[in-house]
């Protein structure tokens, strides 16, 4: 059996998190075993299930500089204790440098470098991400990428392997009864309706996403705007909110388990964001039917159907309040052979990742 250490921050109900889970759920577990090494002192939303399908938890320092000799000593016990891993994939970014250090002087075989994003957060250790985005180059010695662009902006000279964000098709296929089901459970009757699914953070630019729905609002009073996810924004936001008088026109749902069904509640998905890699949520609105609109900021990739829209950050939010109240809710096809064919759907995208992990496995021997 081939054990991989996956570097997470957390594993919470999140993109990244969840694509993980997909393809844990989905591998031939007795052949490849997946255990978390995290960055939180508290459990997360998978922990238990990850547990009960024989996977791993452990809980390192959090990645603040003031804990770095902390953490480094953590590392170095933790491969002493733990000669069993020779593969470690590292999916924090830029602060993937700090584990994969501790794993290269743990004399680590194998030590992956995987990309999900095209930029780096503007938060208090910026300038240190940047620092350890150019030297990840000198610790990793396998790099991984969610598409191209995430694989160009981490990995300057490098080649990455794409590992397709995929996900459990069937439980996001567009569903009329569920559609109408969750829509009576949220208080939703003939509202047309926007949906977001994100941290509430700066990379997901929730501002500009409130003031395009302010405009739309204007526009069709009959108008709603599910968020989904919690954040260090989020206060923030509903600040914004209130004042300019949208109080009782969003909905913050925080959390879900339940996003996929969520989805069917919505009539379009919209994310003005940033930067992103390739977003999960993205391409879970797809398989559920619901048309995208997606700023230019976003990579293409995402998109596999014809339901995708990309504008600029840049264009004036009437310009996207005007696309968005152009799509025709009515026009949802249940089953796509469209979608379920897409590389993006687990069934199809497991046997890359199962293959890459064989291969180097393999040449590491």
């Amino acid at each position: 059996m081939i054990r991989i250490l996956h570097v997470v921050n957390d594993m919470h109900r999140a993109g990244l998190e969840t694509m993980l889970m997909n393809y844990y759920r989905n591998i031939d577990r007795t052949k490849i075993q997946f255990d978390f090494l995290t960055h939180r002192p508290e459990k997360s939303d998978y922990d238990d299930e990850i547990i009960a399908m024989g996977g791993k938890m452990y809980y390192a320092p959090r990645l603040y500089p003031q804990n770095y000799p902390a953490y480094f000593k953590y590392m170095e016990n933790f491969f002493a204790e733990h000669p069993e891993y020779k593969i470690v994939h590292s999916h924090i970014d830029a602060m993937s440098y700090l584990p994969l250090r501790a794993a290269k002087k743990a004399g680590v075989p194998v030590r992956i470098a995987h990309s999900h994003n095209t930029s780096i957060d503007k938060d208090f250790k910026y300038i240190l991400k940047q620092f350890f985005r150019s030297r990840i180059n000198s610790v990793a010695n396998h790099y991984c990428a969610c598409g191209k662009e995430a694989g160009k902006f981490l990995f300057k000279g490098k080649d990455a392997t794409v590992i397709p964000n995929a996900i459990e098709v069937d439980k996001f296929l567009f569903d009329r009864e569920m559609r109408k089901y969750k829509r009576e459970e949220l208080g939703l009757k003939d509202e047309f309706v926007l949906g977001h699914v994100g941290r509430l953070s700066y990379q997901k630019n929730h501002k500009f996403l409130i003031e395009i729905f302010s405009e739309v609002h204007k526009k069709n009073k009959n108008t709603v705007l599910l968020l989904i996810g919690v954040g260090e924004k989020e206060q923030e936001i509903k600040e914004q909110i209130r004042t300019l008088g949208l109080d009782n026109a969003v909905k913050f749902l925080g959390n879900r388990s339940d996003v996929n069904e969520l989805y069917q509640a919505m009539d379009v998905f919209v994310m003005p964001s940033f930067f992103e890699g390739i977003p999960v949520t993205g391409i879970e609105a797809q398989f559920a039917e619901l048309p995208c609109i997606f700023s230019t900021k976003v990579p293409k990739e995402v998109s596999f159907t014809d339901k995708c829209k990309f504008l600029t950050l840049e264009e004036r939010t009437d310009k996207w309040a005007e696309v968005i109240l152009s799509i025709n809710p009515a026009v949802r096809v249940e089953g796509s052979m469209t979608v379920k064919n897409s590389w993006y759907n687990i069934k199809n995208a497991k046997s890359i990742l199962v293959e890459y992990y064989n291969k180097i496995s393999l040449e590491e021997r």
